[in-house]
């Protein structure tokens, strides 16, 4: 909970892969035609120790956090939608609200985009500034938990466009989903609820466990001398395939493993050196494959997700692995150094 005054608590390094210390630091200042949230629970994904560790430019010190739900603490004078009290949560795009992007809906590619936790202090904090309510906030549920909210900001929502949108999945279909942490596992799920056959394919024998809990038909034990024909000669043929981790070598078998006209999704980051792989586009041209990237969801294409958990369809709350307090923040970041360690889904920090 937060503490009286004018500063809050916040989880916050000043080098890159330095350590990270709970500090008191000012108070967000509401902007215009945003809100300040009572951050109540945020979770700890990939993209957070990509920036720790350089490979996604930020300004020191830096705020981590953009996967969050809270409550709205004070609205700016040009808000027309929302007041103190709400319990929202908020895609990791926040979109400007003013450009043809998002007069168009696609608010997660407007070129004038904050993002909290990377462009601005993040929801490793008591409190969180948001730009842009009236286009950003999503209501929530009173009955939705704020940590099951948490991990739908970014993981949840990112495989949900990527799954239904990108990939267009529908019972049947057989699905492969290379990378079994949050963003996988949450596809898995998405996937496994429309009535696709998922095949799950991680190094990691605690995540595929997973994965066949939230409904996986088919796993994949990956070695690190596989090749990507070598997946994907394992997963089999797919009409849709997602690298939900981000390499060079999923993107790859991913591709490979698509059946004739099927579809790949690029939803883990590709970053550095790996950022402009090769592409086996002969495959791509006489199989007329199709190739998306997806980068999240706008907040206008919630309420469909949001049904899908009412209605019992999927469970994001059972991909929650832990729930530990901002001190634990640093540690969360360093345990995914190692990639193909335990796969205890999702952690989330509850304030």
């Amino acid at each position: 909970m937060q503490t009286p005054g004018s500063a809050v608590r916040a989880a916050r390094y000043e080098t890159i892969g330095g350590p990270v210390q709970v500090v008191e630091v000012d108070r967000p200042v509401c902007p215009d035609d945003g809100v300040v949230l009572d951050v109540r629970a945020t979770g700890v994904c990939r993209s957070d120790w990509h920036a720790w560790r350089g490979h996604d430019p930020v300004t020191l010190p830096h705020i981590p956090g953009h996967e969050y739900a809270g409550v709205v603490s004070a609205v700016g004078p040009a808000v027309r939608s929302w007041q103190p009290g709400a319990r929202v949560t908020v895609p990791f795009v926040c979109g400007c609200g003013r450009c043809a992007f998002c007069l168009a809906g696609d608010a997660q590619v407007c070129p004038n985009q904050r993002q909290p936790g990377f462009t601005d202090p993040g929801s490793f904090a008591e409190q969180v500034a948001v730009p842009a309510a009236d286009l950003n906030l999503v209501l929530l549920p009173e009955t939705m938990p704020f940590t099951t909210a948490a991990s739908l900001g970014c993981r949840f929502a990112t495989a949900f466009r990527a799954v239904t949108g990108h990939g267009r999945v529908g019972a049947g279909d057989r699905v492969a989903v290379f990378g079994c942490g949050g963003v996988g596992l949450s596809a898995v799920m998405i996937a496994a609820s429309l009535g696709a056959e998922v095949v799950a394919v991680d190094t990691s024998a605690a995540a595929l466990e997973r994965a066949s809990a939230a409904g996986a038909l088919a796993t994949v034990l990956a070695a690190a001398t596989d090749t990507p024909e070598d997946l994907a000669a394992r997963v089999g043929e797919v009409h849709v395939g997602l690298d939900c981790l981000g390499t060079p070598a999923l993107l790859v078998a991913s591709v490979l493993a698509l059946r004739r006209r099927g579809r790949h999704v690029q939803v883990g980051l590709l970053l550095g050196d790996d950022s402009r792989p090769a592409v086996p586009m002969d495959r791509v041209i006489a199989w007329e494959l199709e190739l998306y990237g997806s980068h999240g969801m706008a907040a206008h294409e919630y309420p469909a997700m949001l049904q899908l958990i009412a209605d019992g369809g999927v469970r994001p709350g059972e991909l929650v692995g832990r729930v530990i307090g901002l001190d634990g923040a640093g540690a969360a970041l360093a345990a995914m150094d190692d990639p193909s360690g335990p796969g205890t889904g999702m952690t989330v920090i509850e304030l």
